[in-house]
């Protein structure tokens, strides 16, 4: 395991779910034996506004907020956080937008976040069966089929990226 911390941001909406994606994202590090911080901006999460959250893994790490421009990877559950979020992402990070996943191939609009979720597992080094774990540990059972095959549709489209957008 490298020294190493891998810096993730995950923002969106409220009600888009985004704390549950950064629970996942954090779930699957701890259960591959990472360190892990994470932090949470809500803002006017209840109404739709702002949601934010940090999510870091390492061999250790010393604090759970990403610095300005540090972010190896920006996952955007709603493109209208692209822009509020964008100086957040290192020079050389992934931004990972919902434009990726074809929301008609998911059996719920709901599911997009763990569709890019998916997208992200197959750039970080945390194999694919840890992810699955987390998802069914995190997710009550009526909704793992649906989020499996939505974690599924985003690790495809991930292996279909051309290789200079992935890290």
């Amino acid at each position: 395991m490298s020294d190493r911390v891998t810096n993730i941001i995950v923002a969106g909406l409220g009600g888009q779910g985004v704390i549950t994606a950064s629970d996942l994202i954090a779930d699957a590090a701890f259960r591959a034996g990472f360190d892990i911080k994470k932090s949470e901006i809500h803002g006017m999460s209840q109404r739709g506004g702002s949601v934010s959250s940090d999510v870091r893994f390492g061999k250790k790490v010393l604090s759970p907020m990403v610095p300005d421009g540090a972010a190896d990877f920006l996952l955007v559950v709603d493109a209208t956080q692209i822009e509020n979020n964008r100086h957040t992402l290192d020079a050389g990070g992934v931004l990972i937008t919902p434009d990726l996943i074809d929301v008609s191939q998911l059996a719920s609009g709901k599911s997009i976040n763990v569709a890019l979720v998916g997208v992200l597992s197959a750039l970080v080094s945390i194999p694919e069966p840890i992810w699955i774990e987390a998802i069914k540990a995190r997710l009550p059972a009526k909704l793992h089929a649906s989020n499996l095959a939505a974690f599924s549709l985003g690790r495809t489209v991930a292996s279909k990226a051309p290789s200079n957008d992935r890290r």
